[in-house]
């Protein structure tokens, strides 16, 4: 599958807002005091540590919102493996932009490559079952549709996007409505046709009350891979089965291998460790 870009309009706001956050009341002193006006500089981006590449829009757009005068020749697209010492990026343009923009550019490229990194190691531990990898809501507040996208350049799916565009029936929503079975039965008069329902399920007991009633999808919450397998047992392909809880590289294969579709993970947005990118001096002019 290729990796559709996000429209400029998703992926302006958050880089805006971060450079606002960074320029203040009276932009960069720094680089107004240092560097002369009219000198120009190229500067590679680099990578540091191997690992996947996304978010290169969100980079390329922090430096053409400071300074439309600079340019960016990528080498590499989004969803990119490389090794550490690789080129990603080519910039050149007036110093003082290159040195405004820099944080905020590799800030958005170092997390956002974190995010695909971890990713891509899921669904290496994963590959040869039929399960995909998918993450959740639990992301940055104001950065979901970004990393969202980084899951999908590292090779991962996405779940839900937000409240407004799925039922997904937690444990509280079942202790609230009485049952698993009221809440689906809730949750089917209160949503349109179009909208599909999944029900969380601790326990077979609760899997077996809610393939009763019928839903569009169950998450197995925290069982372990010999529970997984019996409950995709008493599914029976009747619906999609998804595993959630505490699931690393070193288990994955071992969730998968107990015939699930999905397995959910939400460290990968909400955890995932930046990975380190550079930005060094190649050449200036004046």
């Amino acid at each position: 599958m290729s990796l559709a870009p996000l429209p400029r309009l998703i992926v302006e706001p958050p880089v805006r807002a971060a450079l606002l956050e960074d320029l203040g009341l009276a932009g960069d002193i720094t680089s107004t005091a240092v560097i002369p006006a009219e000198h120009r500089s190229t500067v590679i981006m680099g990578a540091r540590k191997a690992g996947v590449i996304a978010g290169l829009d969100a980079a390329e757009l922090a430096f053409q919102l400071v300074d439309p005068a600079i340019s960016v020749t990528r080498h590499v697209p989004d969803g990119t493996a490389v090794k550490r010492g690789d080129t990603i990026a080519t910039i050149e343009g007036p110093s003082r932009g290159l040195l405004t923009a820099e944080r905020t550019a590799l800030n958005f490229l170092g997390h956002l490559s974190g995010i695909a990194t971890v990713t891509a190691g899921i669904v290496a531990a994963v590959e040869g079952s039929k399960a995909s990898v998918v993450c959740t809501r639990k992301t940055t507040p104001g950065l979901r549709a970004l990393e969202k996208y980084a899951v999908r350049a590292g090779g991962g799916m996405n779940h839900r996007f937000a409240l407004h565009d799925a039922v997904l029936i937690k444990d509280n929503h079942v202790a609230i409505a009485g049952g698993v079975a009221e809440a689906i039965r809730r949750a089917r008069t209160g949503v349109g046709h179009m909208v599909k329902i999944e029900v969380e399920v601790d326990t077979l007991t609760q899997l077996h009350e809610a393939m009763e009633i019928g839903v569009d999808a169950v998450l197995l919450d925290n069982m372990t891979p010999d529970e997984l397998r019996e409950a995709v047992a008493i599914v029976a392909g009747r619906t999609i089965t998804e595993a959630s809880g505490g699931i690393t590289p070193e288990t994955a294969a071992a969730v998968a291998a107990s015939g699930v579709d999905l397995l959910s993970v939400g460290w990968i947005t909400h955890s995932a460790p930046t990975l380190d990118i550079g930005l060094d001096f190649q050449s200036a002019s004046s």
